[in-house]
């Protein structure tokens, strides 16, 4: 698994000692805007990420308490995978990223409705993506 070592005090360093990888943020953003539960949707994303560098960043999310994982109802062989309270807690600030990425390259693509949402109703959205993780519902947003 990914060390995740102290490397000083600095709370911006404890931070990146977590989410300081591409991929870590990914699943991230996966799990709070996309509505992924399950291994397999991570792995077909698109992004390319290999089998090994999923399965470290899920047990590293898990293990911090980040995320959560239970076996699947309709098939007890499938782990279910969710954001704990922690994890819930930084969707404010991936949500900031998303929307910067499409300020910075307006080549990036989200759905106009989400963006929009956000500019204009920004605490709205905000409070309904958090509130259906917390219910855990899973709902694609964008």
């Amino acid at each position: 698994m990914r060390k995740t070592e102290k490397r000083s005090d600095c709370p911006i360093s404890r931070t990146l000692d977590i989410f300081g990888d591409k991929w870590t943020l990914l699943i991230m953003r996966d799990l709070a805007f996309r509505g992924f539960q399950f291994y397999n949707e991570f792995l077909d994303s698109g992004e390319g990420i290999a089998t090994n560098v999923l399965s470290d960043r899920l047990k590293m999310l898990e293990d911090k308490g980040i995320i959560i994982s239970k076996k699947y109802e309709k098939l007890k062989t499938r782990k279910q995978y969710g954001l704990t309270k922690i994890g819930i807690n930084t969707v404010p600030i991936i949500l900031e990223m998303l929307v910067w990425g499409v300020n910075f390259d307006d080549s990036t693509i989200v759905v106009p409705e989400f963006y929009e949402r956000f500019l204009n109703d920004k605490e709205s959205l905000l409070k309904e993506v958090m509130t259906s993780l917390e219910e855990g519902m899973h709902k694609n947003f964008c």
